[in-house]
């Protein structure tokens, strides 16, 4: 019997899409749906999806979109520190705007273009993340080694889009696909991530944005 690789539950419904070449799975216990590990693609294609984003500095669009995020889920909880920004992309925009803009310290970190593995040694006051859980395929690792680098009280704040929980308009949902993005989240889903590695949620819009405390 499958069980969730996020809570372990074994309440999971699977499901394929009426359209698309895609299989779902959905834990009826934590809320995360996932795609099944059949639509998995290599790093080579990973890679090619994220060297197609054309985010920059000078896209005014994008810096208020950025900017939008740290005043609502990181600058009301830390205004100052050390920080990772965990999965910085193509163009660190957001290292730019935080350091510029907010003053703070700021180290990144991106499997495919910044992976200096020696950030993992260094402790923070401060993670950001934006559009990078819904990449991964075990979140929960991930988190965990978030955690193990944040300080006593550090803060993880976290960017990605919350799946509606109606199938119908989950199934038209643009954010399935991206054949990069796999894993599709709830703030309860959160929630119980968080509890499972030692962290606390302390604000959520219900959208696309998350905070958590490391206690």
């Amino acid at each position: 019997m499958d069980v969730c690789k996020i809570c372990g539950s074994n309440q999971i419904k699977t499901y394929k899409h009426p359209r698309f070449d895609m299989t779902f799975h959905e834990c009826l216990n934590c809320e995360v749906i996932y795609k099944d590990i059949d639509q998995k693609i290599s790093l080579i294609d990973e890679k090619k999806v994220y060297d197609l984003h054309e985010n920059s500095i000078e896209n005014e669009g994008y810096v208020n979109f950025l900017s939008n995020f740290v005043d609502s889920a990181l600058y009301p909880y830390l205004k100052k520190g050390k920080l990772l920004d965990f999965g910085s992309g193509p163009e660190p925009v957001l290292k730019s705007i935080l350091e510029d803009k907010y003053r703070f310290e700021v180290d990144i970190y991106d499997y495919f273009y910044a992976p200096e593995s020696s950030v993992f040694q260094v402790s923070y006051d401060g993670i950001t993340s934006t559009e990078v859980f819904e990449h991964l395929w075990e979140p929960v690792e991930i988190l965990k080694r978030l955690k193990s680098i944040l300080k006593k009280d550090g803060i993880l704040a976290i960017m990605t889009l919350f799946h509606p929980k109606d199938q119908t308009t989950f199934f038209d949902w643009f954010y399935i696909r991206d054949p990069s993005h796999v894993t599709f989240y709830t703030p309860k889903t959160f929630m119980m991530m968080a509890k499972k590695v030692g962290l606390e949620v302390i604000y959520t819009n219900h959208h696309r944005y998350l905070t958590l405390k490391n206690s």
